[in-house]
This record gives C-alpha cells, structure tokens and sequence, in this order.
C-alpha cells in the first residue's frame, strides 16, 4: 500500500471515529391556498294556483366568508427546519424520506442538489443491512449466528470462541476502528484488491494482534475488520459472493435497485465525503472485498423501503425478506442482555446494526457523512435522513428534526 493511499484512509478515521460517539421531489411545500366561500344569490319565485297568480319573492342573505382553512401539511415544521439547516451550514443538499407501518411512504423530500435518483454512499448506515445478511442465513439453517464461527468454517481456528453474534454486535474482542483505524494486522479491510475471504484468514491467523484482544462479550469495540471477518463467514456457508447475497436478499425481493457495496478504500478522500464517487457506482471498480461495516450505497427511497420492511415484519410487499424473530434479534439490546455492558454511555445499547437509545427505546444506524436512519417501533415509523458531510453534522439535523418528525406522524 502506498504512502498515498495510507494518507488518504487516515481522513477516513476522523469520520468513522465521530461513530463510535454514537439518511416529493420539490424542496419547497406549496402553500395551502385561502378557501373563501361567497353565498349565491338565489331568487325563489313562488307561484300560487292559477286563481291567485301571486308572486313572492324572497331576499338573497347578505355575503359571508368561510373561515381560513387550517394547513393539512403536518410536515411544515420539518421541511422548514431542513431547508433552514442546509442554507445556514451551506451543504448540498438533504434528502428526508419518512415511513410509516400502515401507510407506508408518508413524507419524501429534497432539498438543494439532492433529488429522488441521487445514490449517496451511507458508510456505517451500512451495518443494518449488512447484519440482515447473516440472519436471513440463519433462517436458511446455513449459519448458526450463536455458534463459534470455527465449527462453521474451515479458516477460523485462530479465534475458536468467537461468534457471528459477537462480530455483528461489535463485541467480538477484536480491536475496532479505536484507537487506530489503521490498524497494521488488519489493514486488509481497506485493500480493494483483497478479498473478504483472505482478508478475514489473515486477521484470524494474525498473531500480530494477540496483545490487543480480548475476551469475547465482555467489550463493546466499535467496528473494524470484525465486520470483513463476518462478510466472509456469509460468503463462506452460502457459496456465494457478497454482492449475489444482497442481490438475492434485499435488491431482487424490494427491488432497491440502487444498493450495493464498494470497498471504502477505493474512493476515501483527504478531507469530507468522497466526491471521486459522484453518485456513480459504475465510477468504482468491482471489489471482492466489499466494505461490511460502511461500504453501501443507496437512494433515500430505496432505503426507506429497507426501513418499512423493517416495521412490516420482514417483508417487501409479498417477499418474506426476513422474520420478524430474526428482525427482534436485530433490533434487541444485544450488548446489555448478553454482557451488562453498554455502547460508549449508560443511556446507549447496541443490537446488530441498531444503536438503541435505552431513554426513547428507537432504535437508529447513523454513518460518517451525516446518514442517520431511525426507526420508532412501538409507534410504527421510521425515518431516513441523508446528507454528504460528516456525522456531527447529520446528528446535528436529525436532533432538529426528529420529535418534529415524531410529531408530524402520531400527532402528539
């Protein structure tokens, strides 16, 4: 690896660092117009038997007007907050799509260069996703995520006690992307030219790491090359390449044409997000070592389809995707049931994929350039806002916005 290339994946810790701490095709909502109403004239003739032949005619009442009508846009404070962020922080643009259990697609919205066609890459917004691929291998009966990955597969006796579970919950006691994303044993997940199955042998044979491990469920250690390690496992008990799992699992059946994986290394820029993509998947080349943890790439309202199967017990429309035991075993706090432990502070849980804020219990997956998806479980909803910054900036907006949002859609 060149020194280039080594001075380009260090812009990339400062990004995936601020994680651990923790994405209408108008921008602009017409407004509801005045409904005023005017009493017609009306001119009543009545005429009486033939004998009398009388005419009676009755007034006209006088003119009156209608009251205003009140705004149906319960999303107004949310658009407005949005438009208001993007123009102050000076950023390109925001996308909102916003879900609903029932009623599924409530709210979707642009703002500045962003439109409905706009593929963004949503690093760890990722991990939800790449952590369904191994459930719905479970379901399958090739994998059995509670199991040491060494009875599964021939290449992992290094580490015989940790599982899928464990990688998948950033509790496997590998080191994690802190305190140093490029970490020299693992340096194998940044390599575009490598391949998730000789990426994750190399940093289950490595000794070079063994001073820095530790026992398996009893840390939360935030990402790294324990993500690569589980592409492999799916990779290695499916037959099949990462890319054919999430064609076959989530593309194919909930038609999100616009999902796949790159390996970040190929595009990471010196600064901010990687602009040498340019919404262009075709612009990166194939890699057989795809980034797990952060290497997706999506529209906003193919992502929200991925939300909405969450709220509709696995399923895009008449495919079952995945079940709704695979989808609690996601969603659960994985890192206080197991191990009493916690994901940086008391109030934050951690499941497969899903932080779980333990004070609102919604469950969210936010990425180093400003995605965060959230879902609401216990009242139906879930939202994706997505923008191409950095993740304090996202968080930022997504603090704005999300009781707006909570409001738009229950009301209270």
């Amino acid at each position: 690896m060149t020194n280039r290339r080594l001075a380009r994946l260090v812009s990339l810790c400062a990004l995936l660092a601020l994680l651990a701490s923790a994405c209408s095709s108008s921008s602009e909502t017409a407004d509801v117009p005045t409904t005023t109403t005017t009493a017609a004239v009306e001119e009543a003739t009545t005429t009486t038997t033939a004998a009398e032949a009388d005419t009676t005619t009755t007034e006209a009442p006088e003119s009156t007007e209608a009251p205003e009508a009140e705004s149906t846009d319960a999303f107004g404070d949310v658009t407005a907050a949005i438009d208001g962020f993007v123009t102050e922080r000076e950023l390109n643009g925001a996308a909102l799509v916003v879900v609903d259990r029932e009623d599924g697609v409530i709210y979707e919205e642009y703002f500045g260069e962003f439109s409905a066609d706009r593929i963004s890459l949503i690093a760890s917004s990722s991990k939800m996703i790449s952590a369904g691929v191994l459930l719905k291998l479970q379901e399958e009966g090739l994998l059995d995520i509670d199991a040491p990955i060494a009875d599964q597969v021939d290449w992992a006796t290094g580490n015989p006690e940790i599982t899928p579970a464990q990688l998948v919950s950033n509790s496997s006691g590998l080191v994690g992307l802190g305190p140093n994303l490029l970490y020299g044993p693992y340096i194998c997940q940044w390599g575009p030219n490598e391949s998730l199955d000789a990426c994750a042998t190399a940093v289950f044979t490595s000794t070079d790491d063994d001073a820095d491990q530790i026992t398996p469920d009893t840390e939360f250690r935030y990402g790294g090359a324990q993500w690569q390690v589980a592409g492999a496992v799916a990779e290695s008990v499916s037959g099949k390449t990462w890319a054919q799992l999430i064609d076959e699992i989530y593309v194919q059946p909930c038609g999100v044409d616009s999902l796949g994986y790159i390996n970040l290394g190929s595009v990471v820029s010196v600064s901010g997000y990687p602009s040498v993509f340019g919404g262009d998947p075709n612009s990166v080349a194939v890699s057989a070592n795809p980034t797990i943890e952060g290497g997706a790439h999506i529209t906003a309202l193919d992502y929200g389809e991925l939300l909405l199967m969450h709220l509709r017990g696995g399923a895009c429309g008449d495919a079952q995707v995945l079940s709704q035991e695979s989808l609690d075993t996601m969603h659960a706090d994985r890192v206080a049931d197991v191990y009493g432990g916690d994901a940086g502070s008391a109030d934050t849980g951690y499941g497969m994929g899903w932080w779980v804020d333990r004070d609102t219990g919604r469950i969210s997956d936010g990425g180093a350039w400003g995605t965060v998806p959230w879902l609401d479980l216990d009242d139906g909803y879930g939202a994706y806002l997505v923008i191409e910054e950095e993740s304090s900036t996202g968080q930022a907006l997504k603090t704005q916005i999300e009781e707006l949002v909570h409001t738009a859609v229950t009301g209270s």
